[in-house]
């Protein structure tokens, strides 16, 4: 084989093989290249290779001993921080079950063979459901190439049947957006931007789109000026699509934690009693909305506007009927 490889193959050898614990001496070296590459050398190579990693910044520690050893020292990554992102991984409800076994192999290849069974995980995830579109890459990289491009996508949406089954929604419309921003919430994907056909802006979860979306020669509509993610990721995606509305609250004081995890510590709250306060914030009215007050169990109760509180009661009293 040519010499003009031989030191990146060494480079291989010294990160798939070294670490502090795990160094190779110069005649270990030369013998795995031999073994593995074909590849044949001299100690004298081998140092001025290991020179020539160091010079160019990667760090191969040498140490000088009876015989001399390298291993490789710092990482891109510590250990800790590849258990974390596997566990993220693992965790996350955004990638399949098979894109997830791919990309833990992907990070297990950033340590050498001595170091993987260190980054066996023990951890649980309490309910790890896993989406099945294998496509989701793609799609999220497609989505933000059209962000960037400022262009239109479209792309058909699909739901579940009552058979649990996976149907097209509409059958098969096909959705046109300009798209304003991908959002992470509650261990999803979402993109958020601008109906044409709504006259708003809308959201679908990335990965219940069926297939890539096409991306339009046509420009986006210009995002609102007064267009905030954060606030609009509080109002829609903590309560879910519905009339915007700002509701009046009262609250038991043991729910301040709570509500400023719900609703951020900039909320307005005021006193109401000794045993309560009022919460005022701009909400998505929609049966969510009323089936998050009602899982307070009466520690939260609409004190207006009079029209979501009769909304409310309705709902209270429909669910009743079926009692």
């Amino acid at each position: 084989m040519e010499t003009k490889p031989r030191i990146l193959y060494l480079l291989k050898v010294l990160l798939e093989h070294t670490d502090e614990e795990h160094p190779l001496t110069t005649n270990q070296l030369i013998e795995i290249l031999e073994k593995e590459y074909d590849i044949s050398t001299y100690r004298t190579t081998i140092a001025k290779d290991v020179a020539a990693l160091q010079q160019f910044g990667i760090d191969v520690v040498t140490v000088r001993s009876t015989q001399t050893n390298y291993f490789i020292g710092n990482r891109k990554f510590e250990l800790a921080e590849l258990k974390i992102l596997i566990d993220a991984v693992e965790s996350s409800k955004l990638i399949t079950p098979k894109k997830s076994e791919e990309l833990i192999r992907k990070i297990h290849s950033l340590v050498n063979e001595e170091q993987t069974y260190k980054l066996k995980r023990n951890s649980f995830f309490a309910e790890r459901v896993k989406p099945d579109n294998e496509q989701i890459y793609y799609i999220v990289d497609t989505i933000n190439e059209a962000i960037n491009n400022q262009k239109q996508i479209s792309f058909q949406y699909y739901e579940y049947s009552g058979l649990k089954k996976k149907v097209l929604r509409n059958k098969g419309e096909v959705y046109v957006i300009s798209p304003y921003s991908l959002i992470w919430c509650g261990d999803y994907y979402y993109v958020a931007g601008h109906s044409a056909k709504k006259e708003k802006v809308v959201t679908f979860r990335v990965d219940r789109i069926a297939s890539n979306p096409e991306i339009s020669e046509k420009d986006s509509v210009p995002m609102p000026a007064d267009f905030d993610v954060a606030e609009y990721t509080k109002q829609v995606f903590f309560m879910y699509d519905g009339e915007q509305v700002e509701v009046d609250l009262r609250c038991d004081n043991s729910l301040m934690k709570t509500m400023i995890d719900r609703f951020g510590e900039d909320v307005t709250t005021l006193a109401y009693d000794m045993e309560s306060f009022r919460l005022l914030a701009t909400v998505s009215a929609s049966p969510t909305f009323y089936g998050w007050v009602f899982g307070f169990g009466g520690k939260v109760q609409i004190l207006g506007p009079e029209k979501i509180k009769e909304e409310y009661k309705q709902m209270v009293n429909d669910a009743s009927q079926n009692l």
